[in-house]
């Protein structure tokens, strides 16, 4: 899944090393408890060869799990509980999953889009079958991160966004989709449910067209960019914002040197 994902090209990798990718199968169980694994274990690796890594966009959950040090059940799948709560999702709409998990743990309903039914499983998956939210319970972590945010208005952050969405259709996520179908790659596997690749499917069984495939990308995109304002928050004093229209690029450079230098 190289090209809806926006995979570093392999001239980016051979620039800067990267971790965690190419790391499982699109039909390959992966959670937040399995990237906290390796996410420390590629921390470790880094900092025994005396240099310094950076941790790189992706969830606002998978980035804060790893800063904050969540202490995260190990609660392994339960494919009968989620068929029924897939099943009432289906029938009752993400609402009412929603809902249950709002009257259970108000906390972990504020970290998940009440649209998003995977993540609403999981997340009552974890209450039934644990103690609580893996957002309840956490452990300082040994180092000290310096956290960076840009700062875009958001006429021109949806202007990238479409850009974006536009550069990956040209770039062939049609065929990669239609690639990955004909391996045995099923429709309804978590990965081929992600912004992109749901709606090629859909394109491929003849429900859509390609315009209608990028306004659908884009609009949904629009919607986890608003989403992430849950997660990184102007008020946050933990976050360093850097001004789009000042070379954020330069102003990164010097706080990274300030903070190296201490």
């Amino acid at each position: 899944m190289d090209v809806g994902t926006a995979k570093p090209a392999p001239q980016e990798r051979a620039a800067v090393p990267h971790w965690l990718i190419d790391i499982v199968d699109p039909d390959e169980e992966f959670s937040l408890a399995r990237y906290l694994d390796l996410a420390h274990a590629a921390l470790a690796d880094i900092w025994r060869r005396h240099s310094t890594p950076f941790l790189v966009g992706g969830s606002g959950q998978y980035v804060w799990a790893l800063l904050e040090g969540w202490q995260v059940p190990r609660v392994p799948p339960d494919a009968d509980l989620r068929h029924s709560l897939e099943d009432r999702a289906e029938r009752e709409g993400p609402d009412a999953l929603y809902r249950e998990l709002l009257a259970l743990d108000p906390t972990a309903a504020a970290l998940v889009d009440a649209r998003n039914v995977r993540r609403l499983v999981r997340a009552l998956e974890l209450q039934r079958r644990s103690a609580g939210s893996p957002s309840r319970e956490k452990l300082q972590p040994d180092f000290q991160p310096l956290i960076l945010a840009i700062d875009r208005p958001r006429a021109e952050l949806y202007r990238r966004i479409d850009e974006r969405v536009d550069g990956i259709l040209a770039s062939g996520l049609v065929e990669e989709v239609r690639l990955l179908l004909a391996r045995g790659y099923a429709a309804d596997l978590p990965p081929m449910t992600g912004i992109g690749y749901r709606q090629v499917v859909r394109y491929l069984q003849g429900e859509m067209s390609v315009p209608e495939v990028a306004a659908m990308m884009k609009t949904e995109t629009h919607r986890v960019a608003r989403m992430q304002n849950t997660w990184f928050r102007r008020e946050d004093p933990r976050i360093r914002w850097l001004d789009a229209a000042a070379d954020p690029f330069e102003q990164a450079s010097e706080l990274i040197r300030e903070g190296l230098a201490r």
